[in-house]
């Protein structure tokens, strides 16, 4: 395979590859180029104080697993009747609990 030769005379598969060996020492150095700080939402808050996982937490209150993600990622929005129940679930971590039993 013909590969092109780069102005530093290294072919362009060697200067990916010490392009990508870069990259993971500036990771096991945790030099990150940028960070993402989120913060958890509500639902999400709500949902750790139980210790619930998201499939026993969207039981607990009668929606899918697939529902609480979004939720929990804010790409759906809660009702006011679920944002009810999410304070509740924020209070009385307990009462969810007890839900499941």
């Amino acid at each position: 395979m013909a590969s092109t030769k780069t102005a530093k005379g290294a072919t362009g598969e060697e200067s990916l590859g010490m392009k990508l060996l870069q990259s993971v020492r500036e990771m096991k150095a945790r030099n990150f180029a940028r960070t993402t700080e989120v913060a958890p939402n509500e639902g999400a808050i709500a949902r750790q104080g139980t210790g619930l996982s998201q499939a026993e937490f969207a039981a607990a209150l009668c929606i899918s697993k697939r529902t609480r993600q979004e939720l929990e990622q804010g790409r759906r929005s809660l009702s006011g009747a679920a944002q009810a129940l999410i304070r509740i679930a924020s209070k009385h971590p307990d009462v969810v609990r007890e839900a499941l039993a």
